[in-house]
Parts: C-alpha cells; structure tokens; sequence
C-alpha cells in the first residue's frame, strides 16, 4: 500500500538559497542538486558518488498519478485490506516481539495494534517493501513540478544517511515515492526517529522487525501520539439527530453524545474524559465510530481519510474488537459522479482541492454544508440524490 500525500516534519537540510527549481532539463537539475549539496556542506567527491548512478524514472510518475485504490468507499475499501490472514499473521508477530511492543508502549505509549496495522498495510509485515530505486524516485518526483517541496528535501536527508554508511544509492529500494523499510519511512523521518531496535548500531528498517517497529513508534511519538490513550471506537448511533454534528470538526465529550443517543456499540466508552468526533465514513445508514484525539495522528502518517480509518480499524481489531456493523449504506457514487460532484460543488464556491474522484476531508465538508442547505441527512456521504439536487 503506497501513501497518498506525505507530511513531512520540517528541519533545514540545506541551503534554501540554492534551492533547485523543478523542471528542466532532468541533468541541470541533478546537476543545481550537487551544488546545492556542496553549498551546504557536503563533500564534494561524497556528494559525486551518491548522485553519479541517479536515473530519471518514467515508472515513478505513473504510479504517482495512478492512486485509484483510495476512491473506493470504506466498507469496500477495509474488506480488501483486512482478512482473516493479516489478522492471524499480525497477531502471532505480535506475540513473536511481544518483548519490542513492551518497550514502545514503555517509552512512547503506542499500542502495539496501531503500529501491527501500520506494518501490515504498508509492507505486509515487511513482505513487500517496494523495488522502485528510491533516490532515483526521489529526484524524479523533487524534479516533477506537480509536490516538489515535499521530495526534494529528502534528497539531502538520504544524503546524510548515505554518509552515515545507511543508504546506497545504487541498491537502496523501497516504494515508488522514496519510503524505505516495514513501515515505510522517509528519508527525512528515518534521520530525525530512526532507532536501532536491536542494538547492532545501525537503523535497518528493511531487514529488522526492532528498528521498524521501535521507528515507527517514535516517529508517531513525535507527531503528536499521545501515550496510553484510545484512537477509535464503533459506536451506535440513533435512527434521527442532527446529523451535521458528525464529523472531525465537531468533537464532544462521551457524555454528551450518550444524550444525544450515541452509544458504544460494546462495553463502555473507551475514555469519558476525552473529546471524541462522530465519523460515519458511508453515511448515517452505515458503520459509526467515536474517533478520539489520537486518530489525528494517523492522517500524519496518510492523508488519505479511507486509509487511516481503516488502519485505525484494523488496530482495535488486532487488539480484539468485533467485526464492524456494516448497516444499509444508502448507494454512494462512482468515481466519474464523484468528479462531477467535486466541479458542481467547487462551482458553488468549496474548497474541494483536486478533482481526484476522492473523498477526502474537504470534499466530505463541502458535501455535509450543501446537504445542510438542501434539507438532507448532513452526514458528509453523497448520494446520487446529492449530486441531482446539485
């Protein structure tokens, strides 16, 4: 599974006064990248070696622009990550480093289903890391006009690894948008939170279970994980409310969700002294969690809403949760409704971003205010009769 768009946690790696413009003629530019490198520090004849085998690579640009998979609904989407396979495999690696996850939920308080998600999602528990040569899918994405200020800066991180004897520019593979290792870590991300889990004085994330995990959990650390608290719940919720309630934007405490007809749909509520989001991925005729403030952090590891609801899903069920309620989902739309349901609501003034096809956070906004507006259930699913009214 590839990410879809990638926030990347800010630190200078070089010179912003050389900064290489994109585009171009693909040798000029690797060739402005060298003596950006050279400006900012790095020896001349390390810096000739790490870039001397790069190759512009056509095969990036197309899975870049090739991300399908996230169109799909939740319901459709999770069935097609989550089987009875990933779940017996992650939970016996689960008690296989039962010694690892003891130490992470020690020193950075991230449950161990969260990162077994992460692991299997990304990787399959690092079964397939990816055979794109990452500094060649590096270069050819900072050189690509269409998010050059996310890749570029990884360039100089992988440098730096490249000096530390953890990256070879030759042989380094991972995903086509430059993640390495289990859990697919960036550049940048291995540099400020890599961590040798086993103690044999290097990270490698590609061949130990203990760096990749013991990673991965203090990259979450650093975004904002907040240690020992819970990140989602499946809940009940009422056949009538106001259902513009719902949504990420709109946290209320347990209590107040229980007075509205909101309940867990098992035991009690994970936490009562915490805010929680009503999300209700395939409207409110489908499944429904409570998602707590660390359910935040996962869209800093991906952006994409169905990903990291499925993620955060397969998590609690890893740690022994039921099998969602998946409802009567009213019919939502295909991707050319939903690209036409995008320039209709673009066209009324929403911020919607691209024209993707997916239903992302400011699309799923757009579509809860004209529902509002329109005297329909606001529960932030379009339906066809939406985009009719529209």
């Amino acid at each position: 599974m590839q990410r879809f768009l990638w926030p990347l946690v800010a630190v200078t790696l070089a010179s912003p006064g050389l900064a290489a413009p994109c585009g171009g003629a693909f040798p000029t530019f690797v060739a402005e990248l060298k003596a950006e490198a050279i400006e900012a520090g790095h020896d001349r004849a390390t810096v000739d070696a790490f870039f001397r085998t790069v190759r512009q690579d056509p095969k990036v640009l197309r899975a870049d622009r090739a991300q399908g998979v996230f169109q799909k609904p939740f319901i459709e989407f999770s069935r097609r990550l989550i089987s009875k396979g990933r779940l017996d495999k992650g939970r016996a690696l689960a008690r296989k480093y039962d010694s690892v996850f003891d130490r992470i939920e020690a020193e950075y308080g991230v449950s161990r289903g969260v990162l077994l998600a992460f692991w299997a999602f990304e990787t399959d528990y690092g079964g397939f890391q990816g055979n794109f040569n990452t500094l060649n899918a590096l270069v050819t994405l900072a050189h690509d006009c269409r998010r050059p200020e996310l890749f570029r800066p990884q360039i100089f991180a992988a440098l730096k690894l490249y000096e530390q004897g953890d990256f070879d520019p030759a042989r380094t593979t991972g995903a086509w948008a430059g993640e390495i290792g289990m859990v697919q870590m960036l550049p940048r991300d291995i540099l400020e939170n890599g961590v040798d889990g086993d103690g044999d004085g290097h990270v490698r994330l590609k061949t130990s279970a203990p760096d990749a995990l013991m990673s991965g959990a203090r990259m979450l650390s650093a975004l904002g994980w907040r240690p020992g608290e819970p990140w989602l719940q499946e809940v009940r919720v009422p056949e009538r409310m106001d259902w513009s309630l719902t949504g990420l934007d709109h946290p209320r405490s347990p209590s107040e969700w229980a007075a509205i007809g909101v309940s867990p749909r098992s035991g009690s509520f994970a936490r009562t002294d915490l805010p929680a989001a009503l999300i209700l991925p395939q409207g409110h005729k489908g499944p429904a969690f409570l998602a707590y403030p660390n359910f935040r952090v996962f869209f800093e590891w991906n952006q994409s809403f169905t990903y990291v609801l499925t993620a955060a899903y397969f998590a609690t069920r890893l740690e022994g949760a039921p099998v969602y309620d998946v409802g009567k989902p009213a019919p939502g739309l295909t991707g050319p409704q939903m690209k036409a349901l995008q320039r209709k609501l673009a066209a009324r003034g929403h911020d919607v971003g691209q024209i993707d096809g997916i239903l992302g956070a400011r699309t799923r906004a757009a579509v809860q205010a004209e529902q509002k507006r329109l005297g329909l259930p606001a529960d932030a699913w379009p339906t066809p009769e939406l985009l009719d009214r529209l």
